[in-house]
């Protein structure tokens, strides 16, 4: 569950904070962002070269899915929003399509699992894991910090 939450508040937050910056100040690489997670993961999680060419890529797929599952969920709810009116109907169906996002990611997460034990050996596989929430909470932790400097 806390793992979901790390990864929603990256899929969410990580867009929304390029969105958030002034036009005079630069937007968020990318690139930069992902090298310097893979490098941190790779670190922390003790990962060969030989085990991390096989874990990434696996990892950035199934992250690109989620973000696919988190996009399509966004935009039905946008589109609801845009409804000056919103009714309950409407936002019952707001409220389960949260759940069967919830349900999807969960499914993706078994489907990946067997995955990424042929990758990688349970300990690691787990310290890649843990490593990917220590810095997506290190970088929603610089993001605040940096929109309260900002106020």
């Amino acid at each position: 569950m806390r793992k979901s939450i790390i990864l929603i508040l990256t899929l969410c937050v990580l867009p929304l904070y390029t969105s958030l910056l002034p036009a005079q100040n630069k937007k968020m690489n990318m690139a930069d962002y992902e090298k310097r997670k893979m490098e941190f993961i790779q670190k922390e999680a003790g990962l060969t070269q030989a085990e991390a060419n096989k874990y990434f890529p696996l990892n950035s797929e199934l992250t690109q899915k989620k973000f696919e599952l988190h996009k399509l969920h966004r935009d039905k709810v946008q589109r609801i929003k845009d409804n000056s009116n919103i009714s309950d109907e409407e936002y019952r169906r707001m409220l389960d399509d949260d759940v069967e996002v919830k349900l999807k990611e969960a499914a993706l997460d078994k489907l990946y699992a067997p995955r990424f034990e042929k990758v990688l050996a349970p300990e690691k596989l787990y310290r890649a894991q843990q490593a990917e929430r220590s810095f997506i909470q290190k970088e929603v932790s610089n993001f605040r910090s940096e929109q309260g400097n900002r106020k």
